[in-house]
């Protein structure tokens, strides 16, 4: 049994797959749990090779009453909380992040600035696990009910400080509309009323709004069959990257170099103006309300020139 940790996001679990995969290559015989948020499994399914789900939303005291696993492994962070949960399903050993306080003294070092694939990519190398930091991409789900070929719009984001003013969002909107695009408008439940707002700036029919219409496999399956996807730096980004659909993603607190998508593809484009002092927690970020609506449409227009020599990636089930 090995038993990992990363009870975290979409664009975190999204990050995480060529470190997953490369456990599942090297343990192909062992059965491989994944502690992660139940609402996550539609994900889970898409990434292939993870035999059990264990329920867990982010960390606190693990839910385990199975034998001890052969290993864990900590994907979630540096410890020592994460550590210690892993601990506490007693595994023979644990691979993870050299931490003193968990008392886990094993491991490399954690490097702040390091991009979130190759974090997991280097602990797993440090343990003698090779792993693929382009192997990226997602099963393609069919797209059932959900329309295809459309340009997604994704105002929303977990933060205050990476949410993109909705009225520049409508301002892109129309610009795509008005070039034959055809434009819906994403994001969870919570954020249907920023979508609305969006649409209606936008001059966008009521069917264009998908916010809270969709499970996160339905997203996956949308994202999968688009033709564009423009918004923030959150997880609706990172399954652009699976499924190779040109994006335009908009960062301000946290540089692409951390969080982006490959810079080899130029189908994705990240906009980031560079490091700005925090501001409030609750408003736009500086580096975020310093991108305009002309500095993203001309992003749209490189993505769509490097989309022509866009190759699809093979996924297998695995």
């Amino acid at each position: 049994m090995i038993l990992v940790l990363r009870a975290l996001g979409v664009g975190d679990l999204a990050t995480g797959v060529p470190a997953l995969r490369a456990l599942r290559a090297a343990y192909p015989d062992e059965e491989l749990a994944l502690v992660a948020p139940r609402w996550t499994a539609p994900l889970v399914d898409l990434i292939g090779g993870v035999d059990r789900l264990v329920e867990a939303d982010g960390l606190g005291e693990l839910a385990w009453s199975g034998p001890p696993p052969r290993l864990a492994v900590n994907l979630h962070g540096r410890g020592p909380q994460s550590h210690r949960m892993l601990a506490g399903a007693r595994p023979r050993r644990l691979l993870a992040f050299a931490n003193a306080e968990a008392g886990h003294h094993d491991g490399p070092a954690w490097y702040a600035e390091e991009h979130e694939i190759d974090r997991w990519c280097r602990l797993l190398a440090w343990y003698g696990v090779p792993a693929d930091r382009t192997d990226l991409a997602l099963r393609r789900p069919a797209p059932g009910r959900l329309p295809t070929g459309v340009s997604i719009v994704h105002p929303g984001a977990k933060a205050a400080q990476r949410r993109w003013p909705p009225a520049r969002f409508a301002r892109v909107a129309r610009a795509l509309t008005a070039r034959g695009h055809r434009v819906v408008v994403t994001g969870s439940p919570g954020e249907r009323s920023i979508a609305e707002q969006v649409r209606v700036l936008a001059g966008l029919p009521a069917r264009a709004v998908l916010a809270g219409e969709t499970d996160l496999g339905e997203l996956a399956a949308l994202v999968a069959h688009a033709r564009l996807v423009v918004g923030g730096d959150t997880g609706i980004g990172h399954l652009a990257t699976a499924y190779a659909t040109p994006s335009v993603l908009l960062f301000g607190p946290v540089p692409p170099a951390q969080w982006g998508p490959p810079p080899d593809r130029p189908w994705h484009q990240a906009l980031w103006v560079g490091p700005r002092a925090p501001a409030d927690a609750e408003a736009v970020h500086p580096a975020l309300a310093a991108l305009d609506v002309p500095a993203v449409l001309a992003a749209v227009d490189r993505v769509e020139q490097g989309a022509t020599v866009r190759r699809t990636p093979l996924v297998t089930g695995r």
